[in-house]
């Protein structure tokens, strides 16, 4: 199984960035298009996929994120944070155009789970970032890139998955989200392959 990228080789653009830097205020907003995706020799036996895209470098606690005259040290641990939860996607057409499924940043977060191709999204996870922001607040479906904290020692990893399932529908339903999807293919993967971006809106860290 072959999967790949014609969007970025291993920066991500700011154009598939929810923020991009700027020197007056640290960040502004960025295109939010998701990026191309390929794939090709799946196994013969799929009958669906499903695409993850994650971030494991996020601050495990958010006391310096984003503050004035701090930073978020590079030793301290990091979680997942997902950026795109898609599934019951059909295994072709074999790739996903660049802005497809999101051209720009909506605040209040996108509509779902429904979406283009008879495939479903679930909630990112600016679902919860955006929970006590009374401007921003809502439901996230589909995807929202990059937006690292500013302030962060170490440049953020984003790591595309796609998974070859044995099902047509994968077993999730409602306001489902990257964790869930995780435990409802075991034991359905036929193949994965993953394809990784990096980015970063500290103008410190070198890429």
């Amino acid at each position: 199984m072959k999967f790949w990228t014609e969007s970025f080789t291993r920066i991500i653009h700011g154009d598939n960035a929810f923020c991009r830097p700027q020197e007056q205020n640290h960040v502004c907003l960025g295109g939010n298009h998701n990026p191309h995706l390929a794939w090709s020799d799946l196994p013969a036996a799929t009958k669906s996929l499903v695409l993850i895209c994650h971030d494991p470098d996020v601050p495990s606690k958010g006391d310096d994120v984003n503050q004035e005259g701090r930073s978020v040290p590079a030793l301290l641990p990091r979680v997942d944070f997902f950026h795109w939860v898609l599934v019951d996607l059909p295994p072709q057409p074999s790739h996903i155009e660049a802005g497809e499924f999101s051209q720009d940043v909506m605040p209040r977060g996108k509509n779902g789970p429904g979406t283009a191709r008879g495939a479903r999204q679930g909630i990112n996870d600016y679902t919860n970032w955006f929970a006590n922001d009374k401007d921003m607040a809502g439901d996230y479906y589909g995807y929202d890139g990059p937006c690292p904290p500013w302030n962060d020692e170490i440049p953020h990893r984003y790591v595309f998955t796609l998974y070859a399932l044995d099902m047509v529908r994968c077993p999730v339903d409602g306001k489902f989200t990257g964790q869930q999807v995780r435990e409802a293919i075991k034991g359905h993967i036929l193949a994965e392959a993953s394809v990784t971006g990096v980015y970063t809106l500290n103008p410190n860290v070198k890429l």
